[in-house]
């Protein structure tokens, strides 16, 4: 018939394979970080205590530390003349600023880790790198401040949802 193509069965299985291929390929990780202890880091004075605390933790484990910066987005506004205005999201371009500083610190060299760069929702994230990772645990450092009281600390919100452990570090 013209203008219909007919997949044969193992173009069929081909095609189903390549989704599942590349879903693979995206949750896949070091396997020396499986079960490790996932640390939420954004270089305040409480995500310095939980990674302080995570360190220690991995290392009494001996397993391997993943550090997780959920960048900030930027929301900007782009008016493209007589159009109505598009909202942007900008990088903050932190995580190159923390990976440099976490790089430099003596204090890591007592366990494997890595930084993941993820951007969104804060709880989300965490859970989707601890579920990727297979983690053991996930350390976050307290919210002290009005913005936390207001919208909820994102400690008390993994805490409710989060599918392991949850060690906050106040």
């Amino acid at each position: 018939m013209a203008g219909h193509e007919f997949f044969e069965p193992a173009d069929r299985k081909r095609f189903v394979a390549e989704p599942l291929a590349a879903e693979e390929s995206r949750s896949s990780c070091d396997p020396a970080f499986k079960h490790g202890v996932v640390v939420g880091f954004d270089g305040s004075t409480s995500s310095e205590r939980a990674l302080a605390y995570a360190i220690g933790m991995a290392h009494r484990s001996q397993s391997g530390l993943i550090i997780v910066h959920v960048a900030n987005r930027l929301p900007t506004t782009v008016w493209a003349g007589c159009e109505p205005p598009v909202f942007v999201d900008v990088p903050d371009h932190r995580t190159e600023v923390l990976g440099l500083e976490l790089a430099c610190a003596d204090y890591l060299a007592e366990v494997p880790w890595i930084l993941v760069e993820r951007g969104g929702d804060i709880c989300h994230e965490l859970e989707e790198v601890g579920r990727e990772y297979e983690a053991d645990a996930i350390v976050v450092g307290s919210t002290h401040g009005l913005v936390g009281r207001i919208f909820g600390s994102v400690a008390g919100r993994l805490a409710k949802r989060a599918q392991r452990p949850v060690v906050v570090i106040p």
